[in-house]
């Protein structure tokens, strides 16, 4: 199928992208004492100038001791880290490129392998692993107040250095996730509940804090999937008016795009429907989504770090589902990190050139 409807413009708000091609969060641990490597800028540069429409940071931590549980993880906090970041911006302006920061707290995760500790103790809403085993300390008010303050700090941050929008990280078991999971979230205070309608108050007021830090016009992306690292049969919501639930308060609070993380983007999420994640949240919200999960490569992300290769795969049917409306947007993964150029030989019709995937692409920076 013709490629043409993954290259029309998309506007919303203050955003305006040359294409319906996003370069999905990719996690890359190359930093420095929380700071980018001088070669992310032409990483990030590389993917601008190969047409990507927007361009969505590696997970970036936002200023509280133990955000981040693992080194490498730049930090979105301090002169010498927010120094570098400016750094990519401009540069992927200078490629005509469009750029937004995923702001990130990682909660109560695994203990890295190197034994690495963050400065200060992990922490999450109830000191729980996604497995239920404790791993950390329960964040009280204060930290979680402090918690919502860093993220609004590092919106206001994003937009004063020139970024073009911003995502924040609410997926995949991380901090904002736990507090929306029965099995990280035992609370009995207001962040707390036995419904997932109840649990989402957390989440919520980081996008009102955000929203009020950036303005009206700015762009949020919110990250969100019912899987988790360590749980791939997890579902937040098994129904559509539970999914209803959990993301109209957010589209209300300020979301304006949902990013749907699924391993595998067209796998159906409820019974009684082919649509997607991103079909279902762009339907009960009627805000944009983007979709992403192997998308143009064969098998899945989490293969790779079991050392399976991926080759290039037809995309007939992310078309049809994109041109049917099911979704807005298209977040690329694994392709991107193989060929900064996969979208312009998409756009170009040059498909005998793309490139397969292999797990010594985690390994470099290109």
């Amino acid at each position: 199928m013709s490629p043409d409807s993954l290259f029309r413009p998309f506007t919303l708000k203050s955003l305006t992208l040359k294409n319906r091609c996003v370069m999905a969060p990719m996690t890359r641990s190359f930093g420095t004492d929380g700071v980018l490597p001088a070669a992310s800028v032409d990483y990030y540069r590389k993917r601008a100038i190969g047409e990507v429409g927007l361009i969505v940071s590696e997970g970036t931590v936002v200023g509280r001791p133990a955000a981040s549980a693992y080194p490498g993880v730049p930090h979105f906090h301090g002169d010498a880290a927010l120094a570098q970041w400016q750094a990519v911006v401009a540069a992927v302006h200078g490629a005509g490129g469009k750029m937004a920061p995923q702001l990130w707290h990682m909660g109560v995760v695994k203990a890295h392998e190197s034994g690495w500790l963050p400065p200060g103790p992990l922490e999450g809403p109830s000191g729980l692993l996604v497995s239920g085993q404790p791993a950390g300390g329960t964040m009280t008010t204060q930290d979680i107040e402090a918690t919502i303050a860093a993220f609004a700090t590092a919106a206001a941050d994003a937009k004063r250095l020139g970024f073009d929008c911003l995502e924040l990280h609410g997926a995949h078991g991380y901090l904002i996730d736990q507090f929306l999971w029965d099995k990280t979230n035992e609370r009995h205070d207001r962040y707390g509940g036995n419904s997932l309608a109840a649990r989402t108050r957390f989440g919520i007021e980081i996008v009102k804090a955000v929203r009020q830090a950036v303005g009206e016009d700015f762009v949020i992306i919110q990250r969100l999937s019912q899987w988790k690292l360590s749980d791939y049969d997890a579902k937040l919501a098994k129904t559509p008016a539970e999914l209803a639930a959990w993301l109209t308060p957010f589209a209300e609070a300020g979301v304006d795009i949902f990013h749907c993380s699924q391993r595998r983007f067209w796998e159906p999420e409820f019974a009684g429907s082919d649509l997607n994640l991103a079909g279902w949240a762009k339907k009960v919200t009627g805000r944009p989504t983007i979709t992403v999960g192997s998308v143009g490569l064969s098998g899945e992300f989490t293969a790779a770090f079991r050392g399976e290769s991926s080759v290039p795969h037809a995309l007939d049917e992310l078309i049809r589902r994109h041109e049917r409306g099911d979704f807005d947007l298209v977040a690329v993964g694994r392709a991107l990190l193989a060929d900064p150029d996969w979208v312009a030989k998409i756009h170009g019709g040059r498909t005998d050139e793309l490139q397969g995937f292999t797990r010594d692409v985690l390994q470099t920076l290109s």
